[in-house]
Formats: structure tokens, C-alpha cells, sequence
């Protein structure tokens, strides 16, 4: 699909897991199918509007907080850097630091350092 979807589906899969919900349940919330669902947050289907506002009444949260932090990609490698932003949002500081330094090691090791 396209990259907007990605992200919103990314987003969508976040929301859902802070609030603790399987697919499942945020599906049978949502009235939509567990298949569905798991399409919009992959990425593979785009949501209608009338969709996600089902989504957002499911988790219990405004239109805003869907869209919060959400930037409009302008090439692929935004929207890359969009869903790798979205995943580390997902994790505490000392996760994010360990992350890092993960990443800090990787760098280290492309320029034959170490």
C-alpha cells in the first residue's frame, strides 16, 4: 500500500498495544474483523474515515491523538524514519539508550572501527 497507510497502521498497532488490547478485542470494540484490522495495521489496507473512526472510539481516544506526532513522509526514507520513530516512542529511556548504543556499535563497525 501506500506509506501514509503504513504509518497510520503503525500508529494504530501502537495505540492498541498501550492500552492493552489484543487484536481481538480491539477488532470486537471496533466491530470489524480480526482480518481487517490486522490489514489497516500492517499497512496493507488504507482505512476509510468512517474506519478509523471506529478504531478511535475502540481505544477510547481522540482524532488528535491518532494523528499526534504524525509527519507527512515526503520520500520512502521519511516514512522509514517515521516507523522507526514510532517504534522507539514504544519503549522506555533505558530501552531507547540501549537501542543506541546498539545502533552506536553498528555504526562503529560499518566504518571498521572497534
Amino acid at each position: 500500500m501506500n506509506d501514509v497507510s503504513k504509518i497510520i497502521g503503525d500508529r494504530i498497532r501502537i495505540l492498541r498495544n498501550s492500552k492493552g488490547f489484543s487484536i481481538e478485542e480491539l477488532a470486537h470494540r471496533a466491530d470489524v474483523s480480526n482480518t481487517h484490522l490486522g490489514h489497516i495495521e500492517r499497512g496493507d489496507r488504507s482505512p476509510t474515515v468512517e474506519m478509523l473512526g471506529k478504531i478511535v472510539i475502540a481505544l477510547d481516544i481522540s482524532f488528535a491523538e491518532l494523528f499526534s506526532e504524525f509527519p507527512m513522509p515526503n520520500s520512502e526514507n521519511d516514512t522509514v524514519l517515521t516507523l522507526l520513530i514510532n517504534k522507539l516512542n514504544t519503549l522506555n529511556v533505558s530501552e531507547q539508550k540501549i537501542v543506541l548504543d546498539i545502533i552506536d556499535n553498528l555504526f562503529k563497525l560499518a566504518k571498521g572501527q572497534s
